[in-house]
Formats: C-alpha cells, structure tokens, sequence
C-alpha cells in the first residue's frame, strides 16, 4: 500500500534544479534533471550527510561529505549495488505532482 503526496508549486523544482521537502517526518531531495522529476531521501546511506547540496552531473548526485555519487533513478551507487539511497515515485496528474511513499507494514 502506498500514498501520493501533493507537492506545492514552491516544492516542484525548475529544470536543473533542486529542492528540499518535508513530507510526514521525512526530508526528501527533489531533481529536476532536464525536465523529468526524481524524488530521493535527503540523507547518504553512508554516514546521513545531506545530498540535496550535493554536485549533481545530469542525473547523479555526488555527497558532499565522503564524494559518493548515487543514480537519482535508481538509488545506487554508482557502480556498485552494496550501497542504496531510497528513491520515491514521482507522478503527475492534472496539472499536480505527487510523490509516491509506500506505508510501513
């Protein structure tokens, strides 16, 4: 089971841009890569560093703290399947975008 979660207009970022959201107690990185949205958790699965500030190059986002980079589609780690950063469905619908969260069992 899951839940879609509206974004406001100020949560959807422009292209080649990013912005942070709060959503139900998470914070979560939004990327606007060449007009396609990806939603991640704002935080490195490595240590927590946020990933929001990070370099981004087309869509890999690289941590600032230890210089992890992470696909924004996938989650991973570049390269490598040992280390994964949650990533959230973004959908659109009339005009809207949602985020999908799944709900803990």
């Amino acid at each position: 089971m899951s839940r879609r979660i509206a974004l406001a207009a100020n949560q959807v970022p422009e292209r080649n841009e990013r912005v942070l959201v709060e959503i139900h107690g998470k914070s979560l990185a939004v990327f606007n890569v060449a007009d396609t949205l990806y939603a991640i958790d704002d935080s490195c699965p490595h240590q927590g560093a946020s990933l929001c500030g990070g370099r981004l190059e087309g869509r890999v986002i690289q941590c600032c703290a230890h210089g992890l980079r992470f696909d924004l589609a996938s989650g991973y780690l570049l390269n490598s399947t040992a280390l994964k950063v949650q990533t959230y469905p973004v959908e659109h619908q009339e005009g809207e975008v949602f985020i999908v969260i799944a709900c803990q069992a």
